[in-house]
């Protein structure tokens, strides 16, 4: 077999999005390239590696051994890199890291950015998922770290306190809402909401709590990011929930006012999970420990 590490990296980000599309996506490869080096993998093994349908591919039986092996190769390498690091700076190390809406949108980018720069020779590869998903892929080892809510229960998991993260309702001033001093979400599912994209974690999660209670969010439109939710909704368009700092940092603005929730699950202690910090690659270890001390000493600040 002539696999190399690009075909390995393909193959799982393949496996991992259900689509070869998105695969190649994540692997930064073109879509014909992508094609091509899965269907030579094929060759070269005589046996197909995936089952191709309407909603995407899933791993054969071969594909699943495959997939099994190259991600303990890439793992291995992570730590060789790491390991090395102090050594050989030419060597580029990459950090997987998952993480809910919130976490991307409103505390990642002020802590990666210094990190990045201090750490030139390592890439971090971000990507927003719910926090049971999250769970699911550190667990599976389909990533190094996840900054999950606490209501995931990441049992069998190293968790590490990050930030306090408090959802709010957002209403434009003069909604009756507005003179509420809090508000049971189940109560504002009469109105009309600005929501986030389809796959955005919290979109999913507020739905989620929605057919709770048997009901279904009457979502007029929906964008990316909380800047633009809090926009809509100070223009009237409808209501929003996002975390309170987004609803702090516009409500001057735009004209909107943060009415608290008062569901249990509106206040989430966002944690960073990671199988075992011991046998994490140097430099994703150095990430999390950075985001550890920076998130808590943040909310503490």
């Amino acid at each position: 077999m002539r696999f190399d590490l690009t075909d390995l990296r393909l193959f799982l980000a393949t496996v991992e999005a259900g689509s070869i599309t998105r695969g190649a996506d994540r692997a930064a490869l073109a879509l014909a390239s992508a094609s091509a080096r899965i269907k030579g993998m094929e060759d070269t093994l005589g046996t197909p590696l995936l089952v191709r349908g309407r909603r995407g591919v899933s791993p054969s039986p071969a594909g699943r051994v495959l997939a099994y092996h190259a991600q303990a190769v890439l793992a291995q390498l992570e730590r060789m890199r790491g390991e090395l690091d102090d050594y050989a700076r030419g060597l580029k190390g990459h950090v997987r890291l998952l993480a809910n809406t919130a976490a991307v949108s409103e505390f990642l980018p002020d802590l990666l950015a210094p990190w990045l720069v201090e750490h030139p020779n390592v890439d971090v590869d971000l990507e927003e998922r719910p926090s049971p998903a999250i769970v699911e892929a550190v667990a599976g080892g389909q990533a190094d770290a996840g900054i999950v809510a606490d209501w995931a229960e990441p049992a069998g998991l190293e968790v590490l306190p990050f930030r306090l993260d408090r959802l709010v309702l957002i209403v434009p001033r003069g909604h009756v809402l507005a003179r509420r001093r809090s508000v049971a979400f189940r109560e504002t599912l009469d109105c009309d909401f600005v929501g986030l994209s389809e796959d955005a974690a919290l979109q999913e999660h507020l739905a989620r709590h929605a057919a709770s209670a048997r009901r279904k969010l009457r979502l007029r439109i929906r964008v990316r990011g909380f800047d633009a939710v809090c926009r809509l909704v100070g223009a009237g368009a409808g209501l929003g929930i996002v975390p309170r700092t987004a609803a702090e940092r516009c409500h001057r603005a735009l004209g909107i006012r943060a009415v608290p929730l008062t569901d249990p699950w509106a206040e989430r202690r966002l944690g960073i999970c990671v199988r075992s910090m011991v046998q994490l690659p140097a430099h994703a270890r150095r990430l999390v420990e950075h985001l550890a001390r920076e998130g808590l000493r943040a909310e503490s600040g």
